[in-house]
């Protein structure tokens, strides 16, 4: 049945694909923001959704932003943006007419990623303390200049710089929990950001961990890495709760909730080791079209929590450390007296057909009022 069994997602999947259509038409037309917003939204289309959160002098910032650390990463050899890197004399077009604050940001950021990269060009992520560090480069280091970009906009006050890291932390650890299979099975060589640290308790080489022989071992091992990444919520709803303008705190929120989300997807799930794991589009759209207070975010990670703790098996070597964490998280939620009921599920409907037609026929409505404008 698909999204067809979870009316709940289908009004928020209809202002996404509204949401995108929109975003295509406000190309800006001079050729070096057009270039900047179009290349944008090749190499991120939700990045690109969740920018339109800001004002426009932010947005652009933002946007060049994310640019110039695409174009790093470029040079470091993990991605190929060709187009981005033959025009991005484009791109620097576009620098050079943001506030000078904006600029200092960026420069400020890009040299220091760049020093760290080059860093871990040659060297393999070993222990944990090589993992937060390099996650620092590749995010945290995002997080500081996101920071900074915030309070030259003058909107908001310059955090501290630990919050800002934990940003970044558990965005990109999530990330590389998921991403297991593709970056194991990059051609012509694997990528492994998983630390020895970890995966050395469980298997003799990473890439171990995808064979189905390995099965039990590998979600013994998926949970430690989760773990570990459910160790910066609490930093994350920290920096949140403290911003004030509304652009910005969906710009971050959004997110850091579709990480929670993911993180309670992939806990003590074999299946990332099998193929893509992620949320699907419906949950994702519900959580763009939720998010608006941090009542919303509170309610996000509690749910997601609540997930994860719901999965916890206490033969796992780390079930009363994951549960620490959980239970820490879900407290640090509960204190703020403001949490709601989103019914966040991962897999089943509650729903009959006869609530389904009804949905779609309000949808099919809403549709005709849309495109009658």
């Amino acid at each position: 049945m698909g999204v067809l069994s979870r009316p709940e997602e289908v009004l928020p999947l209809v202002k996404l694909r509204v949401a995108a259509g929109r975003i295509k038409r406000q190309i800006p037309p001079e050729e070096h923001w057009a270039f900047a917003y179009t290349m944008l939204q090749r190499v991120s289309r939700s990045f690109a959704l969740v920018i339109q959160q800001l004002g426009p002098d932010l947005r652009n910032a933002v946007c060049i932003f994310y640019l110039v650390l695409r174009a790093l990463d470029t040079v470091g050899g993990t991605k190929d943006y060709k187009v981005l890197m033959d025009k991005f004399r484009l791109v620097a077009t576009a620098f050079l007419e943001l506030g000078r604050g904006y600029q200092e940001a960026i420069e400020e950021i890009t040299r220091r990623m760049g020093a760290g990269m080059a860093k871990f060009i040659c060297k393999e992520v070993e222990t944990v303390d090589d993992y937060d560090e390099y996650c620092h480069y590749v995010a945290g280091l995002v997080g500081y200049g996101l920071s900074r970009l915030f309070y030259a906009g003058g909107t908001e006050d310059l955090a501290s710089d630990s919050l800002s890291n934990s940003m970044g932390l558990f965005l990109q650890k999530i990330n590389i929990i998921r991403d297991y299979l593709e970056d194991i099975n990059e051609i012509p060589k694997s990528r492994m950001f998983w630390p020895r640290e970890i995966w050395s308790k469980y298997v003799n080489k990473l890439e171990d961990l995808k064979y189905e022989e390995n099965s039990e071992k590998a979600v013994h091992c998926l949970n430690d890495m989760v773990t570990n990444a459910l160790s910066h919520a609490e930093d994350c709803l920290q920096y949140m709760s403290a911003l004030k303008d509304h652009a910005i705190f969906r710009f971050c929120a959004i997110p850091q909730i579709m990480a929670i989300g993911t993180c309670a997807i992939c806990y003590n799930n074999v299946n990332v080791f099998r193929g893509v794991v992620k949320m699907r589009r419906g949950l994702t759209a519900r959580v763009i079209d939720e998010t608006n207070t941090m009542s919303d975010v509170y309610t996000a990670f509690y749910e997601f929590s609540s997930l994860i703790e719901s999965k916890i098996d206490n033969n796992d070597p780390n079930a009363s450390l994951t549960r620490k964490r959980v239970d820490a998280i879900k407290r640090t939620c509960k204190s703020s007296c403001s949490l709601k009921r989103r019914g966040y599920d991962l897999e089943k409907s509650k729903y009959n057909s006869m609530l389904i037609m009804v949905v779609l026929l309000l949808v099919a409505i809403v549709l005709g009022m849309i495109y009658a404008k």
